[in-house]
C-alpha cells in the first residue's frame, strides 16, 4: 500500500512591515509580483507606465522584507525574462514520461494561444503544462474525425475553458481509454512508431542468444 503524502506545513511569519505570511515547508523565501493600476493607462495599443507601475516583493523568512521596482528602461528585459520562463515552464515533464520534441512544440503552441487572449492561463498544479504523448493524441483524433489540426487543437482548448476542473491531461488519457476508437488508432501508431525506432531485429537477436 503506497504511503499517503504528508501535508505541507506552514509557518506563519511576522513581517517587518507588519504583515504575516505563511512559508510553505522549507521555504525561506516568497516572491510576489505587484501592480499598481493607478501608474498604468492603457489607450488602444499604447501602454503608459509611471515609476513603481511593477514591483516585485520579497518576503524572507527572518521577517525581512524587500520591494524593488522594475526600472522602466529595463522592463522590456524583463518582460522578455519572464516570458521566456513562463513559455519554458510548459516543457517540464516527469522523468519517466518526457516529453517529445513534437508533444513541447503543441504545450508552448496551447499556452500561446491562451496568453493572446490575455489570460495567464493555469498553473501547473491546477493542470496547466504540456502532456507527455500529446501530439499522437491528436493525430489520433484527426484520424478518427478527418478534421485538421487547427480544428481539433480549437476544440480541445474550447473544452478545457468549458469545464475548469478538467485538466489537459485528463482529456488527453480520455481518448486514451480501452475500448474507444482513438486508443486503437493511438496503440498502432505508438507500435508503429516502436518499429521505426527500433536499433536491432529483435527476433535475430534471440536467435543469437
Amino acid at each position: 500500500m503506497a504511503e499517503a503524502k504528508s501535508k505541507t506545513e506552514y509557518t506563519a511569519v511576522e513581517m517587518s512591515d507588519g504583515r504575516t505570511v505563511q512559508f510553505a515547508g522549507k521555504r525561506k523565501v516568497n516572491k510576489e509580483t505587484l501592480i499598481d493600476e493607478s501608474k498604468i493607462m492603457v489607450d488602444g495599443d499604447v501602454v503608459q507606465l509611471q515609476a513603481g507601475a511593477i514591483s516585485v516583493r520579497m518576503d524572507f523568512v527572518n521577517g525581512d522584507t524587500r520591494t524593488y521596482a522594475i526600472p522602466l528602461s529595463l522592463l522590456a528585459r524583463f518582460a522578455g525574462h519572464g516570458a521566456e520562463q513562463k513559455y519554458g515552464d510548459e516543457l517540464a515533464s516527469p522523468a519517466d514520461k518526457p516529453m517529445s520534441p513534437e508533444d513541447m512544440v503543441i504545450a508552448v503552441d496551447d499556452l500561446d494561444t491562451v496568453l493572446q487572449t490575455g489570460n495567464w492561463g493555469r498553473g501547473r498544479a491546477a493542470g496547466g503544462g504540456g502532456v507527455s504523448g500529446a501530439h499522437i493524441v491528436i493525430q489520433a483524433i484527426m484520424e478518427a474525425t478527418g478534421k485538421d489540426l487547427a480544428t481539433v487543437k480549437t476544440y480541445i482548448q474550447r473544452r478545457l475553458e468549458g469545464d475548469k476542473d478538467l485538466t489537459r491531461k485528463q482529456l488527453y488519457d480520455s481518448f486514451r481509454a480501452p475500448g474507444t476508437r482513438t486508443a486503437a488508432i493511438i496503440e498502432r501508431m505508438e507500435k508503429d512508431k516502436l518499429t521505426k525506432t527500433a536499433k536491432v531485429d529483435a527476433d535475430a537477436e534471440l536467435a543469437s542468444i
